[in-house]
């Protein structure tokens, strides 16, 4: 936690910050902070989806007892507010058609774009918030903070799915555990006794939360039988239904035999076909270069001058890639790599970085055609 003097404490509290309470032990530590450095604190918590999950529980009322139970434990006061007909019309919908159009979204993204920084923003700017504070693992950076810089803790790093955040809405949003690894925070919540201190991650769908995937999209998106085939055409085995299959994907295909595992490396939607090929490093997975659009700048313009050289991830957790970006115009950008991608998936995000700094993204169009289609013999490089 930040050490703080007495006079800054007290100037700290005149100031109004709305925290993000989802009932998980990050947005409780990130209560906790700013109380500590003299905050006059509110929680806020979102009820985003009203459906059951699997065993019959009310996701949002269990976790809205959570944020109750912490908020009292810190004496700061607490409300709950309701953006369920948002969320679906402004995440969810897109979320199924993204499916039924073969693609695998990425709904973290679009969440803290459209519900988080957005109509959850305005709540807290309502209840008259100099800041809305949130639990991701972010941090500010430059004068006056308009830089969205990687969290301190490289493996919950969070900037990846807030790049569509702008330097104006930087300039309204705190990130108070953006500074601290995980162990350290968890430790900080069971000193304080927080009851949360001991809950683990959240994972799923966000706002919806752990589901049995298959079974939940099924609800949605009608599933239909089709066929596994390699690239030669040859039928392997069938699977339940293309939208539930993602690039690069090994688990869950339910196919044998011998010889390397199988990877999904395609899917057909119009045949209703999934492409499978032995082996993590076949060339049908790699490709060197991309396109994108949907293009989201922190700084509000792109950087420049071109060609520029930066970083990227084409997906979270993945080890950051030199690349240049080599022309942007039409709201399209280009991008080539310095090594071939595994696994660069249409309506995922590519989010640039410049060191420690996130430039900002955009959704991956399609990407560059892959070593197979070139008939390449892919370098020993591509591993990561």
């Amino acid at each position: 936690m930040l050490d703080l003097t007495p006079e800054q404490k007290c100037r700290n509290a005149a100031t109004t910050v709305v925290v993000g309470m989802s009932g998980g032990v990050d947005s409780s530590v990130a209560a906790l902070v700013l109380r500590e450095q003299g905050y006059r604190v509110l929680g806020l918590f979102m009820k985003n989806w009203e459906e059951k999950d699997e065993q019959g529980v009310c996701t949002s009322a269990a976790e809205f007892a959570d944020v109750v139970r912490v908020c009292e434990k810190l004496d700061i006061p607490y409300y709950s507010v309701e953006f369920v007909q948002e969320y679906w019309d402004n995440v969810f919908t897109q979320f199924l058609a993204e499916y039924k159009a073969g693609f695998t979204p990425n709904p973290d993204v679009l969440c803290n774009r459209e519900i988080k920084f957005n109509v959850f923003l305005k709540k807290a700017i309502e209840l008259k918030a100099d800041y809305l504070a949130t639990g991701h693992y972010c941090q500010k950076g430059g004068a006056g903070g308009q830089l969205l810089v990687k969290g301190a803790d490289p493996g919950k790093d969070q900037s990846y799915f807030v790049y569509t955040v702008t330097k104006e809405i930087l300039s309204q949003v705190l990130f108070p555990i953006g500074h601290m690894q995980k162990p350290e925070l968890r430790e900080l919540a069971r000193l304080h006794g927080l009851p949360t201190h001991d809950k683990k991650d959240s994972t799923g769908i966000c706002f919806i939360g752990e589901r049995n995937f298959k079974k939940f999209l099924g609800q949605y998106v009608a599933a239909q039988a089709g066929d596994f085939r390699n690239l030669d055409g040859k039928k392997v085995g069938r699977h339940t239904g293309a939208a539930y299959y993602t690039l690069g994907q090994r688990r869950g295909l339910g196919l044998g035999g011998e010889g390397e595992r199988w990877f999904v490396v395609g899917k057909d939607i119009a045949s209703n076909t999934v492409m499978v090929e032995r082996g993590e490093r076949h060339p049908a997975l790699y490709c060197d270069y991309l396109t994108a659009t949907e293009l989201s700048w922190v700084a509000g313009v792109a950087p420049g001058p071109l060609p520029f050289r930066c970083k990227a991830k084409t997906r979270y957790r993945q080890a950051d890639q030199e690349c240049t970006i080599t022309s942007v115009s039409d709201g399209r950008l280009h991008v080539e790599f310095s090594r071939p991608q595994r696994a660069v998936t249409p309506r995922q995000s590519v989010v640039f970085y410049d060191g420690a700094v996130c430039l900002g993204g955009a959704l991956i169009e399609r990407p560059g055609p892959s070593y197979h289609e070139r008939k390449l013999a892919l370098p020993h490089f591509a591993e990561e």
